[in-house]
């Protein structure tokens, strides 16, 4: 469902503005100040060409690399990272960077190799990761606070929620102070994944360095409860907030709707408009209008309850409130309306959109095409088709490629041949083969005869009726009875 990966990543972009400034310019800008006259050198080709190449085991790569005669510096090293990192496997980029260490020492900088940690990070390398962080530590260099955010940020996706707070426990031996950035670093990277108990004990113990990023540490919070769907620890968040001074805004009011809108569509879908409009009714009591975001995501929650009769009633709502409709909101409803049979309804639906001079993404054709002929509704598909066609909106190419073929299987060679040649005469490149329009060639299924259609055959020869368990039971003690009488008879 587009909707869902689109809230997901609005979502994650409104926790975004929340962390900590990565300070990555300075490093960067060196890289892109010397990487013109660095790719002229040919020790920087050698030394990509040896690590890039896919052949050899990480012993025969480390002997090229002993053949190496170029005067290697850290910059050098840090560069052939920077290069490799796409398409050379993570084994040999550690291989080469143990190389390098061994024979430059501590001639690698701090910053690179933070860098290297950061790469190995990216990569989701977990035991390269922890090879390095270790050799960082035993080294005595300084972890840079980035490095540690984007570790923290790894290690959690990882699923190793401990270790990056075991990490940040121990950030005095990395000569990195637990001052704000880091905390909300590590703040940042548990809520991420609703681990928001383990983020309220960092918070709990460090408020001293919380000074300046309290509604940042609130909105994380807010966030961390809203994934585990704890309606009622979401509402304690957002009253501390309140009495500390600190007014919860547009994204704090839909992070928790999303969280109560989440709980009611698995326990009560009964009480998703009531308490939706609710929390709309406080948010106005804040001086905050809910934007397209909000109704959105109550509309996602209803159509996926299929509750159609209410989504159209949110809709409705929206525009009386003064908040205008977004292409998606139109496909939300559109959406549940032909789920449900409601074709007419649907695309009046698209036809207000479309009158009120929205221009929808792509998807928004893709899907409800996709929808009408998995519910074998060939010809409103077509329709809106056209409806796609005539805002030239292009990228038609998925489109034929779902038609012509289901035309095909249903018998309908003469409409495929139509739409295949219009899609030549455009220019469009199909995935589908021509052979389809051949009948001899693709399988047309017919319509299936309903059970209700079929007479049952009725059994002329009566069967005894099953015996119960329990009586066949007891007569088979009887039976053993009976033998064991006899035998003592005899």
């Amino acid at each position: 469902m587009i909707f869902s990966r689109g809230t997901a990543s609005r979502w994650k972009g409104f926790l975004g503005q929340c962390r900590v400034a990565r300070h990555c310019e300075p490093r960067h800008g060196r890289l892109c100040s010397t990487r013109s006259a660095l790719r002229a050198l040919p020790e920087l080709r050698d030394l990509c060409d040896a690590v890039s190449t896919p052949v050899g085991s990480l012993d025969d790569l480390e002997s090229s690399l002993d053949r190496f005669g170029g005067r290697l510096t850290s910059s050098l090293v840090t560069q052939v990272i920077d290069r490799c990192k796409d398409g050379a496997p993570t084994r040999r980029l550690l291989r080469f960077f143990s190389w390098a260490r061994k024979n430059l020492g501590s001639g690698i900088e701090d910053k690179d190799f933070n860098y290297a940690i950061e790469v190995f990070a990216e990569k989701k390398d977990h035991t390269a990761m922890e090879i390095l962080i270790s050799d960082l530590g035993k080294e005595g260099r300084v972890m840079d606070k980035q490095t540690y955010s984007v570790v923290a940020e790894k290690l959690v996706s990882l699923g190793r929620e401990g270790e990056a707070l075991g990490l940040f426990k121990n950030l005095e031996k990395f000569k990195c102070p637990q001052d704000s950035a880091t905390v909300m670093a590590v703040v940042n990277a548990l809520c991420s994944k609703g681990h928001a108990k383990m983020a309220e004990g960092v918070v709990q113990h460090h408020k001293s360095n919380l000074e300046g990023i309290e509604p940042c540490i609130y909105r994380c919070l807010l966030y961390g409860w809203s994934e585990k769907e704890d309606v009622k620890q979401a509402r304690r968040i957002i009253k501390e907030m309140k009495s500390a001074g600190f007014m919860p805004d547009l994204f704090c009011f839909n992070t928790f709707l999303r969280c109560l809108c989440e709980r009611n569509l698995k326990r009560n879908p009964s009480g998703l408009v009531p308490e939706s409009l609710n929390v709309m009714m406080e948010m106005r009591t804040f001086m905050i209008a809910p934007n397209s975001i909000s109704y959105n995501i109550v509309l996602s929650c209803l159509g996926r309850a299929r509750r159609v009769k209410e989504s159209c009633q949110i809709l409705d709502q929206m525009k009386k409130s003064g908040c205008s409709p977004d292409w998606v909101s139109y496909y939300l409803v559109a959406r549940v309306l032909y789920l449900s049979g409601r074709f007419g309804k649907g695309n009046k639906i698209v036809d207000e959109m479309i009158e009120q001079g929205l221009v929808p993404e792509h998807k928004f054709y893709y899907d409800l095409i996709g929808i009408l002929c998995g519910v074998e509704r060939v010809n409103h598909a077509l329709e809106l088709f056209e409806r796609m066609k005539s805002s030239s909106l292009g990228g038609y190419g998925p489109v034929y490629d779902v038609l012509i073929p289901k035309l095909c299987r249903g018998g309908d060679f003469c409409k495929a041949r139509e739409l295949w040649d219009e899609a030549a005469s455009k220019g469009v490149n199909l995935r589908c083969s021509e052979d389809m329009l051949n009948p001899q060639i693709t399988e047309v299924f017919k319509p299936v005869r309903k059970l209700e259609d079929v007479e049952p055959l009725v059994c002329m020869i009566e069967e005894p009726p099953l015996q119960n368990s329990r009586v066949r039971g007891k007569k088979r003690k009887k039976k053993q009875k009976k033998k064991g009488y006899k035998k003592g008879m005899k």
